[in-house]
């Protein structure tokens, strides 16, 4: 009789891996993006929504990370939202979580491309981002461990260089300039910088992404969240202050590569080492972008193997036990997007993903409290309802703020999840329990604990 069991993903992670992960799918943040809160709210302005924001991924992270030991899917927000409060929420979640990582591949992409145009200016900005795009979904397709592998040595470099750059940068610091015009646009500003803000640590939730690919993963994928946050809080304060008090920041607050030109103001642009600093820069590119991709691929992977997107994107190569069409996919909509929006409107789609799949998770973490209060939990969330209340609270002001400064953006994202749910509703797929092997598998472990 012939095997057929669906293929299944290979559980190769440790937590060397999933701190790699971890930072690798954010350090981008901290190479570009952020000084576009300048633009809008002055350095003081982006500290004071940088410090709100790092409050609320500190809470995030220390309660997503009870939902993602407990529960270790492939789909992150989208099956802890199905199994708390059912098909539609689990599709909400799911949508924002799509968006949050398939928009956030391309505003990394339009940065690879930016520092590359910044060292041989003959290198289209477009043409090198759509390289890249194929590139990394070739490496990702090769197979999880030597994808994981590549993610370790890659940050290692990513993080090194960054603390090289605080290292050359920190003695040209002066507090006159970082204190320059510091909130001219008052606390309007303030909120108006949220978005740019969170683009230093959007996407730390991919680890859940690769839940199902994790040796031990209730022991593993706290250590791995745990050391990750704390590595991207001290890079993310480090380099912005640092930077801030170097020049006149609105110098540096509309490039798409910030570090590189801030170099190049304490180095001097002929000094060998400012183009050998942005060489090396696209190390903390690539890491963000070889991590988004593989994060958005097990999403689009998850939500097509439970029947939210077509089938077929849940095949999982024979040979490297990878989800090569859910790759090839996520790769296909990340091209349109660099072809079709800016860097700062890209990143605003973004965030508006990730803010609201924050809200979700956290409202799930309450309901499945209630719910299951027998579902194993290797780690609870620490202050317990305080953490996750916290992260709830101040996720719905960053959406309402990124609503309130971005009317039209906000007007597509939410125009085509309701879509979305009218077509969802329409199908009668609300009614229909989904056909997912591994949420079957954890639904009979605990039925059976009962």
């Amino acid at each position: 009789m012939s095997n057929t069991q669906p293929e299944k993903l290979k559980k190769a992670l440790k937590p060397i891996h999933l701190w790699a992960i971890a930072v690798g799918l954010v350090i981008s943040g901290e190479y570009f993006g952020w000084n576009n809160g300048w633009a809008v709210s002055g350095t003081i302005g982006m500290l004071i929504a940088t410090l709100v924001v790092t409050i609320m991924y500190i809470a995030f992270v220390f309660s997503y990370t009870e939902l993602t030991a407990s529960i270790a899917h492939a789909g992150g927000a989208f099956a802890y939202a199905y199994r708390a409060m059912g098909p539609v929420a689990g599709l909400v979640a799911g949508y924002a979580t799509l968006i949050d990582f398939l928009f956030a591949t391309p505003a990394v992409g339009f940065a690879l491309g930016s520092y590359l145009h910044f060292l041989y200016p003959a290198i289209p900005v477009v043409g090198s981002a759509i390289i890249f795009n194929i590139v990394f979904i070739g490496i990702n397709i090769m197979g999880i461990k030597e994808s994981a592998a590549f993610s370790v040595f890659i940050t290692i470099l990513a993080v090194g260089e960054l603390l090289l750059f605080m290292g050359i940068i920190g003695p040209s610091f002066k507090m006159s300039n970082y204190v320059s015009n510091p909130m001219p646009f008052g606390w309007s500003g303030v909120f108006a910088a949220l978005p740019f803000a969170v683009w230093f640590y959007l996407a730390i939730e991919g680890v859940a992404s690769v839940a199902e690919e994790v040796e031990e993963p209730k022991r593993n994928i706290p250590r791995g969240y745990i050391y990750g946050i704390l590595t991207l809080v001290f890079l993310a304060l480090g380099v912005m202050i640092l930077t801030g008090g170097i020049t006149d920041w609105r110098k540096l607050s509309r490039l798409d590569y910030p570090l590189p030109a801030a170099i190049s103001l304490v180095l001097g642009e002929s000094n060998r080492l400012t183009k050998v600093f942005a060489g090396i820069g696209l190390f903390g590119l690539i890491a963000s972008f070889h991590g988004i991709i593989l994060a958005s691929s097990r999403q689009v992977f998850a939500m097509a193997r439970s029947g939210y997107l077509p089938r077929g994107l849940a095949s999982v190569n024979h040979r490297f036990k990878t989800p090569h069409w859910a790759l090839i996919a996520s790769g296909i909509v990340s091209s349109i997007a660099l072809l079709t929006g800016t860097t700062a409107q890209i990143i605003i789609i973004s965030v508006m993903g990730a803010t609201l799949m924050y809200m979700m998770s956290m409202v799930s973490l309450f309901r499945l409290r209630k719910k299951e209060p027998g579902l194993d939990r290797p780690f609870a969330s620490p202050f317990y309802p305080y953490f996750p209340a916290i992260a709830l609270v101040l996720s719905a002001l960053c959406l309402f703020a990124i609503i309130y400064f971005n009317p039209w953006l906000s007007l597509w994202f939410f125009g085509g999840l309701v879509a979305i749910i009218v077509l969802f509703m329409l199908m009668g797929k609300h009614k229909v329990k989904i056909k997912d092997d591994v949420l079957l598998e954890q639904a009979e472990v605990m039925i059976n604990q009962l």
